[in-house]
């Protein structure tokens, strides 16, 4: 492993800390921090503290002792000093003549001692730091170390690779009891470099950022070197292990069938996240994926993402995807009810009964394929990828010296359901859209734009489809992480199959479709060319047929209904003087619209419209609203709120209408107006 301290980066840090009047040591724990954070080799979405011990000013300006250790929600890699709240040493350490200590309140006591309230909650090892004597604790889940530990006999396999460097506590979970135990094997052995926590992780110590960091580097390096030194191969292939169907097809089954339905028609989804490089595909095509994949996680936090194991469907022996289907549904519904029984047996034991968390599976493997994982969000299926890629990797890396073991599956059913892992997951009300895909059409447009905005705000994964690569982009940057630009041709079936394709490939299928691309091109109906006109109903009206058709496919896949949602215009009903090359196609959406909810109505799929007028766009452009408005005699700002509520209509307010009826679940065949008011283009 690379240690990567650098003098001149480290006094780089003390400079720039010191600028805003924070001291020396906190300006090194930050810079460490940061290296440790950057390795996912070392610590992954939380996996992780570091802690330093150090004096600052109280309210009555007097030096205090004090720790600042790593604070809940704050990624180590990106952490700076507010991430590493400070609290008085003294009264915490007091804390371990105490027989025992609820989590509750250990919580309540780090709250207590915090110097600035407004401070996130401390790491729930924040005990373990304080009760060693070491001014540097760094903290990471090694997935090198944690190979070593999760073993059969961790402890004496560690002993050959660390021998006496280190301290070994056998598993206790997180919290008092741990700090604990902890301290009081410190100080049978204070010279040692740090603590080895049995299918925990590890701690280093020194009296200096640096020692304290170059001990990570090397324990890890020590751990690494020993398992490729491995006694034995691993993960020899099945020979069932092929597939031939594409991602994009499979993801969509497999999404459909973890969603959990109500009676009412709505669907709790989760968003996929595929993963299949060399060392997944290695795991997941092993003629022993059945055992290997079932023993546990690495290390107890990842139960609260990942769950206990991960569901695995075996590919069908005639490769039908009808048969694979079915198995997957299968598979889950054992999955769902070994669940309910593993619950049922360890809450029988609880003193104050848990209430059940969902049984679904976060990581699904699909031997010849790859790995997929969910999440209530792009994000965070993203890091139950991530955590599922660190398992597999320590499980692999066991594999090699031994025979990997987890926890007890009663230990990890505690930590899943410890009242503090949950607390990370239970932040607040979850937004409208969550757990939801969307694609929009025009999506590097003014509406289309501002459509993928706010679904995204509204808690939806976001795909930007646009002709126009770079304007699509620039919205997905604009959007982060839980977007996908996508470039495409809606007057290409090809271009449009690959949109769709590309979607299910990065989150697992589609929910919500709004079919928006569409162009305009004014001339008199006597005078307009074949070619012209046909071109127009290839943008306005058929290149809406085909989104339409792939919505349909997609979402007739995952049985989960959907919303497909349609830019009409008011065209569509009030011909405008001069535009029939857009109005003829678009009446003819407005009927194609109508016809889609009939059909799919049966399905769960919702097919309404909206019917918008005077949105500067890519259509109407602001070369066309100053040659509309001075033919009609009036000021662009008057033509804009010629309406009945004298308000020009923008591009938000149609992406609102769009909200409204992606959220409206007994809603379809509905055709919404978004115009300030147009009596003479009223529907009846």
């Amino acid at each position: 492993m690379e240690n990567r301290w650098s003098d001149a980066d480290a006094k780089s840090a003390i400079g720039r800390h010191a600028e805003q009047g924070i001291g020396e040591d906190l300006a090194l724990r930050v810079y460490t921090t940061q290296l440790i954070g950057g390795d996912k080799r070392l610590v992954l979405h939380g996996g992780g503290n570091t802690s330093v011990k150090t004096t600052l000013r109280d309210t009555f300006g007097e030096d205090c002792s004090v720790i600042c250790v790593k604070g809940s929600g704050w990624d180590m890699a990106h952490i700076e000093a507010p991430g590493l709240p400070a609290m008085h040493l003294e009264p915490l350490r007091r804390l371990r003549d105490l027989d025992a200590l609820s989590d509750e309140d250990m919580v309540n006591a780090q709250r207590t001692n915090l110097l600035d309230s407004r401070s996130p909650n401390p790491s729930v090892d924040t005990l373990l730091h304080a009760f060693l004597p070491n001014k540097f604790i760094d903290h990471s889940h090694a997935v090198a170390v944690l190979s070593i530990t999760d073993q059969p006999n961790g402890i004496d396999m560690c002993r050959e690779v660390y021998g006496e460097r280190v301290a070994y506590i056998p598993f206790i979970p997180p919290g008092f009891a741990l700090a604990k135990r902890a301290a009081e094997i410190f100080e049978k052995t204070p010279e040692v470099e740090g603590l080895v926590l049995i299918k925990h992780g590890l701690f280093s110590v020194g009296e200096t950022a640096r020692i304290a960091y170059d001990r990570m580097i090397d324990l890890v390096s020590l751990a690494e070197a020993h398992i490729a030194r491995g006694r034995k191969s691993v993960f020899v292939a099945a020979s069932s292990a092929s597939f031939s169907a594409p991602v994009e097809t499979v993801a969509p089954i497999i999404r459909g069938a973890l969603a959990i339905r109500d009676t009412d028609g709505a669907h709790k989804r989760w968003v996929l996240n595929f993963r299949a490089g060399p060392t997944v595909r290695a795991f997941v095509d092993g003629d022993d994926i059945e055992r290997y994949s079932q023993s546990g996680v690495a290390t107890p936090d990842h139960v609260i993402r990942t769950k206990g194991k991960p569901l695995v469907i075996h590919a069908p022996g005639d490769g039908s995807l009808d048969t694979f289907a079915d198995s997957v549904r299968q598979g889950v519904s054992r999955y769902v009810e070994a669940y309910h029984a593993y619950f049922a047996t360890h809450n029988a034991h609880e003193s104050t009964p848990k209430i059940e968390l969902d049984p679904m599976p976060r990581v699904v493997l699909v031997p010849g394929l790859g790995l997929f994982a969910a999440g209530r969000s792009a994000s965070e299926a993203a890091v139950v990828g991530d955590i599922a890629e660190c398992a597999i990797e320590t499980i692999t890396g066991a594999e090699a010296l031994g025979r990997f073991e987890s926890v007890s599956e009663s230990e990890l059913f505690d930590m899943e359901y410890w009242s503090l892992e949950q607390a990370k997951l239970s932040k607040g009300k979850e937004p409208p859209l969550a757990r939801q895909v969307t694609l929009v059409t025009g999506g590097g447009g003014a509406i289309g734009g501002a459509v993928a905005r706010l679904f995204a705000q509204a808690g939806s994964a976001v795909v930007i489809c646009d002709r126009d690569d770079a304007a699509a982009q620039a919205v997905a940057d604009d959007i982060g992480g839980m977007a996908l630009a996508v470039t495409c041709d809606v007057t290409d079936p090809a271009s449009v199959r690959s949109a769709f394709d590309a979607t299910c490939r990065r989150f697992g299928g589609v929910d919500i479709v709004v079919s928006n691309a569409g162009a305009a091109w004014p001339g008199s109906m006597a005078e307009m060319t074949d070619e012209l006109f046909r071109k127009s109903f290839e943008i306005n009206f058929f290149s809406h047929h085909t989104v339409a058709q792939n919505a349909v496919r997609v979402m007739r896949a995952q049985d989960t209904g959907g919303a497909l949602l349609f830019n009409v215009s008011k065209q569509a009903v009030n011909p405008g003087k001069d535009f029939g090359a857009y109005g003829c196609p678009k009446a003819a959406l407005l009927f194609l619209s109508r016809q889609y909810a009939l059909e799919h109505g049966g399905d769960g799929i919702r097919v309404n419209a909206i019917n918008a007028d005077r949105i500067r766009s890519g259509i109407l452009t602001d070369e066309m609203i100053a040659m509309r408005s001075k033919a009609r005699g009036l000021s662009e700002g008057d033509y804009m709120a010629g309406n009945l509520l004298g308000r020009e209509v923008k591009a938000e307010d149609v992406a609102q209408a769009f909200l409204q009826q992606a959220l409206a679940l007994k809603t379809t065949g509905n055709v919404t107006t978004v115009d300030g008011g147009n009596i003479t283009a009223v529907l009846r």
